[in-house]
C-alpha cells in the first residue's frame, strides 16, 4: 500500500513523462518489453488455470465433480465463504473510515509512525496474524490467563479460537490499512472548495458530507470494499488456524480436498467457482480504480491538512489514533511477549506467578529431541524461506522491470497494436492478486508434473509460485516512479550525446533506485510469508517458515506451541522491518502501495 501517494491499484496519475524514443514510439520496444512477462504469465498462470478447468470437467469415480457442487455440504461452504467476507468487509469499513478521515484532513505529531504501524498488518503472513490472536485471546493467551488468575478459574473463560468472531476480528486487523490508504489518500485530494461552497449556501455539516463528500468518495470506498472483500474471500491461514473445522471456506475446502482426500476433480471444480468469483470482482474493481485515478489526475497533489487546534479535536484524534494503534499493535506485542514466556495454561494464578523470561522456545528451534535422521530443524526452514525469498526477488524484478518500463514509457506509441497491448496488459497483471494462492498451488500440482513442464522436483517451483503473487506488487511499485522522471532531466543527457542506454543508466536508475529497493522489499516479505500455495507445493523435507509454524500449531505440547510463537515472532520482526524500510524508501507521492 502507498505511504503518501495514490494507494489505488490501477494506472496512477502520471507526472511529467519523458519523450519516448523512436523505437518505443514505433511500438517495437513495447513488444520486446512485454515478452518476458507474457511468457511467464502464459506458462505459470494461464496454463495451470486451463489445466484446472480440464480436470474439473473430467469424470471421476462415476460422477462429474460439478454435480457435487450442488450438494448441501458444498453449498454451505460457498455460502459461508460469501457471508464471512461480507461481514468482514463491513466491519473493516466501519473501523477504517474514521481513520481515513483523520489521515486525510489533519496533521498531528507522530502521524508518520502511525501510518507505518497501521501498514504493518498488511504485509504480515496470515499465519502470523492467526498466531498473534491465538497468543492474545486463545485458550493459552494472555487474556484468558489473566482472567483465570483474577477470578481463580480452572479453565479459560473466553472462547475465541474456532469461532466466527475470531475470523472477523483477524480480517479487520489484516485489512484495515487498505481502507486507510485507498480512501484516505483519495479523501486528501478532494477539493475543499466544494464543501465550502455548500456551507456558504446554507448546508449543514451532515448535509455537506451526505450530498457532496460522500458521492465524491463513493468510487474510492467501493474500490476499497471490493479489494477487502477479495482478500477476505480468498483468506486461508486465518480460517485454517482460527476458524477450525466448523468454518470451512472455499479456500480451505480446496486445500482439504487436495491434500486430505486427494480428490483433485472436486478441488479443481471448487477452484473454478472461486476463480470466476474473484476475477469478476477484480474486473469491477479495475473499473472503479480507473474512476478514482481520473479524479486523482485532476488534483494530483495532497491538499494542505489542518492542525488539531481545539481540545475536542485533539481528544477525538488521540482517542481514534490510540484505539486503532492498540488494536493493530496489541496482538503483535502479545505474540512477541508470549514467545519469551513459559506459562502453564491450566494453572491460573500460579501460571502467571511462575512464568518468567525464557529463551527455551528459541533454543528449541535448533534442537532435534528424538535424534531423527529425517527431522528438519525449524532453523533450517528459516534458511529455506530466505533462499526462496531471494530467488523470488530476482525473478520478480527481472519480470517486473520491463513490464513497469513498458507501462510507464509506452503510452505515446503510434503503433495501434502496441498501444492495445499496453492497455490490455495493465489489468492482466492484476489477475494473480485476484486469484487464490491455494488455486495457484493446485494448478501447479496438476499442470507442472509432466512434460514439457515437469517441475515437481525442481527447487524453482515454490519461487515461481511466490513470483506470481509478488510480481503485480513489483510492477505497481516501479511504474509510478518511472513515470515521475521528468523530461528536463533526460533531455540534456540526450543532447550531449548519451545513448538511450546511458540515459537509463546515469539518469533514470539513480532517480528511481529507491523504488527498486521498495519493490524488492515487497517481493521479499511476500515470499517469506506466503502460505497458501506453499502448503500445496512444499515437500516435507523442505518446509518454509509458515509451513513449519502451521505444523507446530497442529501438534500438542507447550514446547511445540512455543516454537510456533518463536518462529512467528521472527517472521513478524522481518516483516515489520521490511514495512518500515518501504515507508522510509518511498519515492514521495508516486508509489501505489
Amino acid at each position: 500500500m502507498d505511504g503518501d501517494g495514490a494507494a489505488v491499484i490501477g494506472s496512477p496519475a502520471a507526472g511529467q513523462e519523458a519523450r519516448p524514443t523512436p523505437a518505443l514510439r514505433r511500438g517495437g520496444l513495447v513488444w520486446l518489453l512485454w515478452l518476458p512477462p507474457v511468457v511467464f504469465l502464459g506458462l505459470f498462470y494461464f496454463y495451470p488455470l486451463i489445466s484446472i478447468l480440464q480436470v474439473s470437467l473430467s469424470r471421476a469415480e462415476g460422477f462429474f465433480p460439478w454435480e457435487v457442487l450442488f450438494s448441501s455440504s458444498i453449498l454451505r461452504v460457498i455460502g459461508f465463504t460469501f457471508w464471512q467476507a461480507i461481514l468482514s468487509t463491513l466491519l473493516t469499513l466501519l473501523a477504517g473510515l474514521p481513520g481515513a478521515y483523520l489521515l486525510a484532513r489533519y496533521d498531528f505529531p507522530g502521524k508518520g509512525l502511525f501510518r507505518a504501524l497501521t501498514a504493518v498488518p498488511f504485509v504480515l503472513p496470515t499465519l502470523v496474524v492467526a498466531a498473534a490472536f491465538n497468543a492474545l485471546l486463545g485458550p493459552r493467551g494472555w487474556l484468558n490467563l489473566g482472567l483465570m488468575a483474577l477470578f481463580d478459574l480452572s479453565s479459560p473463560p473466553l472462547t475465541f479460537v474456532n469461532t466466527l468472531a475470531a475470523i472477523l476480528v483477524a480480517h479487520v486487523f489484516y485489512n484495515t490499512t487498505i481502507v486507510l490508504r485507498l480512501v484516505g489518500d483519495f479523501w486528501a485530494r478532494l477539493d475543499p472548495r466544494l464543501a465550502l461552497a455548500a456551507r456558504a449556501l446554507g448546508a449543514t455539516p451532515w448535509q455537506v458530507f451526505r450530498k457532496v463528500t460522500l458521492p465524491l468518495l463513493a468510487p474510492a470506498i467501493l474500490a476499497a470494499a471490493l479489494l477487502v472483500f477479495i482478500f477476505d474471500f480468498t483468506s486461508f491461514g486465518v480460517i485454517l488456524v482460527l476458524g477450525g473445522p466448523r468454518y470451512a471456506t472455499l479456500e480451505v475446502e480446496i486445500y482439504n480436498q487436495t491434500t486430505g482426500l486427494f480428490n483433485l476433480p472436486l478441488a479443481a471444480a471448487l477452484s473454478i467457482v472461486q476463480l470466476l468469483c474473484t476475477l469478476g470482482l477484480m474486473l469491477v474493481y479495475t473499473r472503479l480504480s480507473e474512476k478514482v485515478t481520473r479524479a486523482l489526475t485532476l488534483y494530483p497533489d495532497v491538499l494542505p491538512r489542518k492542525r488539531l487546534r481545539t481540545w475536542r479535536e485533539r481528544l477525538a484524534a488521540g482517542f481514534l489514533a490510540g484505539l486503532l494503534s492498540l488494536f493493530l499493535v496489541l496482538p503483535l506485542a502479545g505474540l512477541a511477549a508470549r514467545s519469551f514466556t513459559r506459562l502453564e495454561p491450566d494453572r491460573g494464578q500460579a501460571a502467571l506467578e511462575s512464568g518468567g523470561f525464557t529463551l527455551d522456545f528459541y533454543r528449541a528451534l535448533g534442537e532435534n529431541p528424538r535424534q531423527s535422521l529425517f527431522y528438519v530443524s525449524p532453523l533450517t526452514s528459516v534458511s529455506i524461506s530466505l533462499g526462496y525469498a531471494f530467488a523470488t526477488v530476482v525473478l520478480a524484478l527481472l519480470l517486473g522491470i520491463p513490464a513497469a518500463w513498458a507501462l510507464a514509457r509506452g503510452e505515446r506509441v503510434k503503433n495501434p497494436l502496441a498501444r492495445w497491448l499496453n492497455r490490455s496488459m495493465d489489468p492482466i497483471l492484476m489477475l494473480p492478486i485476484g486469484t487464490s494462492a491455494v488455486t495457484l498451488g493446485l494448478g501447479f500440482v496438476i499442470a507442472l508434473d509432466q512434460p514439457p513442464l515437469d517441475l515437481r522436483a525442481s527447487p524453482l517451483l515454490i519461487p515461481l509460485a511466490h513470483t506470481l503473487v509478488a510480481f503485480p506488487f513489483v510492477v505497481r511499485s516501479l511504474t509510478p516512479a518511472i513515470r515521475s522522471v521528468q523530461p528536463r532531466l533526460r533531455q540534456p543527457a540526450a543532447i550531449l550525446g548519451a545513448s538511450p542506454g546511458q540515459v537509463i543508466r546515469y539518469v533514470d536508475l539513480p532517480l528511481i533506485g529507491r523504488a527498486f529497493l521498495v519493490a524488492a522489499t515487497f517481493a521479499f516479505t511476500i515470499s517469506l510469508g506466503e502460505f497458501g500455495a506453499t502448503a500445496m507445493l512444499s515437500r516435507p523435507e523442505y518446509p518454509t517458515v509458515p509451513v513449519a509454524i502451521y505444523r507446530f500449531l497442529g501438534r500438542p505440547g507447550g514446547i511445540n506451541y512455543g516454537q510456533a510463537l518463536a518462529l512467528s515472532t521472527i517472521l513478524m520482526l522481518v516483516c515489520v522491518i521490511g514495512m518500515l524500510a518501504i515507508e522510509r524508501l518511498r519515492v514521495g507521492e508516486v508509489s501505489e502501495f
